[in-house]
């Protein structure tokens, strides 16, 4: 295959790297540029990593195709290549972009320095270079801010509170998670991190970063109140990095717009994952993104029936107990949750509710007409299989309620 043939993919993610093994299985070698410095890892572990559960060599992804350390600065269409921040050029027959996306940082006072810097101590939570600089300043009693109460920030608060840090989480939604968990399982969340000793705040909003000297030392939330901080973390969502697209002249909407092939407005271009926006979405989830690399590696291996239609996400967090570094406390207990579809009913959906508040378990699934529409489970996970595989289907449910039921309260073969 020559330079001109090959396929080549910027992106060394999960993305990326599913891509690259897929199309290795099926004969058909990939090029990937990967611009940080460590091996390919797997970012849903990073928590855990920070948490330290494991060391980052775990979170890493199995080598796949040909990788190239790099930062891509431009792509040239009418020559097919790209152009890396080295001044090399890589010529390529299909590109994929599987650039991922970028962190929010928020429009707070103080936030950066002069420079154009996040000042010490405040951190972005996106990169292994994020998780491993915040790890290192992790200690026992440290005061630490985060600012966000989606996923990634019940994720890094209760990742610094099994090191032992003095965790305050500031959410400005009115309460943590509300893009995924019902009210019931919210609170649960809350509860589970208070448990903890993490201070929730709801409904607030961070103004200002207050500094000295270069460092952080405190947050003031919009009422005036400071909160003391050694630590910030910024937990305020992602956003899908499309400059190379949009620099390339390819359509762009909140990601890079692609059809069922995957494919952009450039025949020879296609994007898969968190970059990609499918049908008008963009996932930002591991499994959407593993389903287009699989898509993808079968229609560039010759399979014209292959294509992408949508993936049916479900969410997922899974946090482990006892911590393994030597600075840390007994670590909290394990705990898991999953979310999907719609938890929210409407007028005339029928709901089925579980919960048992001693155990701090809950279980809700929404049905609408013969159809399981949605659902959230935390605390015990042992019928997510069955649910997710019922929802996943989209088949019509059984007639009864009895067979619903069941799939509450047992295994059901997960």
């Amino acid at each position: 295959m020559t330079s001109k043939q090959r396929v080549v993919v910027i992106g060394a993610g999960l993305a990326g790297v599913r891509l690259a093994q897929r199309l290795g299985e099926l004969g058909v070698p990939a090029l990937l540029i990967g611009e940080e410095e460590h091996r390919p890892y797997n970012r849903v572990l990073l928590a855990e990593v920070l948490a330290g559960r494991y060391g980052p060599e775990v979170a890493a992804l199995p080598a796949a195709g040909e990788l190239v350390r790099a930062r891509v600065t431009g792509i040239d269409r009418a020559a097919r290549t790209v152009r890396c921040a080295d001044g090399s050029a890589i010529a390529y027959g299909t590109l994929v972009l599987a650039t991922g996306s970028n962190p929010v940082l928020p429009s707070l006072r103080g936030l950066f320095t002069p420079d154009h810097v996040l000042p010490e101590g405040v951190h972005a939570f996106r990169t292994m270079d994020d998780c491993l600089g915040l790890s290192k300043s992790v200690r026992p009693g440290v005061r630490a801010v985060v600012i966000g109460g989606g996923l990634l920030g019940v994720s890094a608060a209760r990742a610094l509170a099994a090191r032992g840090a003095q965790v305050v989480l500031a959410q400005q939604a009115e309460r943590l998670m509300e893009r995924q968990l019902d009210p019931a399982a919210s609170r649960l969340v809350h509860r589970h991190l208070t448990d903890l000793g993490v201070e929730v705040h709801t409904e607030c909003r961070v103004r200002d970063v207050r500094c000295a000297g270069g460092a952080v030392r405190a947050v003031e939330l919009a009422d005036g109140y400071a909160l003391d901080a050694d630590l910030v973390v910024l937990a305020c969502g992602v956003r899908p990095r499309t400059g190379l697209a949009v620099d390339a002249g390819l359509d762009v909407g909140k990601g890079v717009l692609v059809d069922d092939e995957l494919r952009t407005c450039d025949p020879h271009v296609r994007a898969i994952g968190d970059c990609a926006q499918h049908a008008g979405t963009v996932y930002g989830l591991a499994a959407p993104a593993l389903d287009q690399a699989d898509a993808l590696a079968g229609l560039l291996a010759g399979d014209t029936r292959a294509r992408y239609t949508g993936t049916r996400a479900l969410t997922r967090l899974t946090l482990t107990g006892q911590a393994l570094t030597s600075d840390a406390p007994a670590g909290p207990a394990p705990f898991d949750l999953a979310a999907f579809g719609d938890p929210d009913p409407l007028p005339g959906d029928d709901v089925v509710q579980l919960a048992d508040a001693t155990r701090g378990t809950y279980r809700k699934v929404v049905v609408r007409g013969d159809r399981l529409v949605g659902g959230v489970l935390v605390g015990e996970l042992g019928t997510v299989g069955a649910l997710a595989r019922a929802w996943e289907g989209a088949e019509p449910l059984p007639a009864a309620g009895a067979p619903l039921l069941h799939l509450l309260t047992n295994d059901g073969g997960s």
